[in-house]
């Protein structure tokens, strides 16, 4: 089996000031073709599996570049363009193929691409030819468009949120797509449209248990794989909102009846989906109520990996105004306070001024004496087999506070965020963390309890409050019983 296989990938929040230029591919991940590391990356999962099939099956496989940009505002056209050519034209280097295997986000959007992942299966497609298995790997948080249904025989989401099955999902792609090839199955996809927007986490019921049935479903009744796309709720594109894919082999009318009656068990539990979102205070109130152990709040409206800036202080300064001590909180994107921490040294007390830089949502800047504690050039965290890059970084004491300043803008992942900059967070009270759920398979395994808050900023999850001009409608929570009418075609 002759295999190419690449990626490309940002999450593209069209509410985001902030574009996606090349620059912040090359900034955050870019790996020229072959060149992938000897490690998992989130978006190239599909790479990492195919290798693996080098020695196991005989594959042969022909890489191609692999890049992500941490998730901003839309992205260039030279940009998408200039990447997605790179892509194409070392797939007419590779011809002939058996298949072809795509690790993409599944939300990128560029100035003049809606659906920037259906124009690059299209013209996969059309290089490939109607025979050539193509197969990709999306986040979740995707927009599942009809465009990327058409081009591709199978899609296949991560599962979890937060996705730590990145691997796994590549390694049952590469399984598929292979039986694909081989001719032993005729994939077929159903598809359901919720008619919703919402948030999904599986780290807690009722979508624990759906997604463990999902998976026991597979691999039976002729049932190939099963896929949940959450959507992505901060984009403006008309596509938009959570659907459910099953693919079937050859079996269409059973599969299209499984996909709705998943579809509608998730329309059933739309207001439990989520957790209960409190304000700073209240959080604050219930961690300090505790006489031990680590409770962990987090601040999804300021998360980076929804294309916020990652440098709001609402949550800080509430801490820091309500004294309270033995709290650790972070990450916060500031390049300049860095550079002033690590012209300072570890060790220095001085006067700093960090965070509140990028607008409204970002509220005021924190001016407060500060000691350095630990400096790390080009620091890292983990998130599940991946590492993220944190760019140099410090960590700072303010006022009973450990807080750790990143060059790159990125969330909480791993608790390794906080102790690679020296900070033991057994010792610590209160945890703050700006992450929507991505955080939770780390930082659930020492927290004695996990708070959300609905604190200020750019990433809402008041969904029906977002500005939409180009979304297909009726969709709830805008309209609240989307079933009553039908949507345009």
């Amino acid at each position: 089996m002759r295999c190419f296989t690449a990626s490309l990938g940002t999450e593209t929040n069209t509410f985001s000031p902030m574009l996606t230029s090349k620059q912040d591919f090359l900034d955050e991940f870019y790996a020229p073709a072959g060149q992938h590391p000897d490690r998992p990356t989130l978006f190239a999962g599909p790479l990492w599996a195919a290798r693996k099939r080098i020695a196991t099956k005989g594959w042969t496989v022909i890489e191609g570049t692999c890049a992500f940009a941490q998730p901003a505002g839309i992205t260039t056209r030279a940009a998408y363009e200039d990447l997605r050519d790179e892509i194409l034209g070392q797939l007419k280097a590779a011809l002939p193929v058996d298949m072809v295997l795509m690790g993409l986000h599944g939300a990128m959007v560029a100035d003049g691409y809606d659906d920037c992942e259906g124009d690059l299966l299209a013209r996969i497609r059309d290089i490939v030819g109607p025979k050539v298995a193509i197969g990709a790997e999306l986040d979740p948080h995707c927009h599942l468009t009809k465009q990327r249904l058409a081009a591709t025989d199978v899609i296949i989401c991560f599962k979890e949120f937060p996705h730590i099955d990145f691997v796994e999902r590549g390694e049952e792609l590469a399984d598929v797509i292979e039986a694909v090839a081989a001719g032993r199955v005729k994939p077929v996809a159903s598809v359901f449209d919720c008619r919703m927007i919402n948030l999904y986490p599986t780290t807690r019921q009722p979508m624990r248990g759906l997604v463990d049935r999902i998976k026991a479903m597979e691999g039976k009744d002729g049932i190939l794989t099963i896929s949940i796309a959450h959507g992505f709720p901060y984009a403006d594109v008309p596509e938009i909102g959570t659907r459910v894919v099953v693919y079937t082999d050859d079996g269409k009318p059973f599969g299209d009846a499984l996909a709705e009656k998943i579809g509608r068990e998730l329309w059933d539990l739309r207001d439990e989906a989520y957790p209960p979102v409190l304000s700073i205070d209240d959080a604050l109130d219930r961690a300090v109520a505790r006489n031990q152990g680590l409770v962990v709040i987090t601040d999804p409206s300021d998360n980076a990996g929804g294309g916020a800036p990652g440098d709001s202080t609402f949550v800080l300064r509430r801490m820091l105004e309500r004294r309270i001590e033995g709290g650790a909180f972070g990450p916060i994107w500031d390049p300049v306070a860095v550079r002033m921490c690590f012209n300072a040294g570890e060790g220095t007390r001085f006067q700093l001024r960090f965070g509140g830089k990028m607008g409204l949502g970002s509220g005021d800047p924190i001016d407060a004496m500060v000691t350095v504690t630990k400096l790390v050039r080009d620091a890292t965290q983990t998130f599940g087999d991946a590492l993220a890059p944190l760019g140099d970084a410090a960590a700072i004491e303010v006022e009973g506070i450990a807080v750790v300043l990143t060059t790159n803008r990125q969330q909480a992942f791993g608790t390794d965020l906080f102790t690679n900059l020296g900070i033991d967070l057994a010792r610590r009270r209160v945890c703050a963390v700006k992450s929507t759920n991505h955080f939770y398979a780390s930082y659930s395994r020492m927290a004695e309890e996990v708070l959300y808050t609905g604190a200020p900023g750019s990433l809402t999850l008041d969904f029906a409050s977002i500005p939409y001009t180009r979304i297909q409608r009726p969709i709830w929570p805008l309209d609240q019983n989307p079933w009553n009418q039908d949507r345009p075609s």
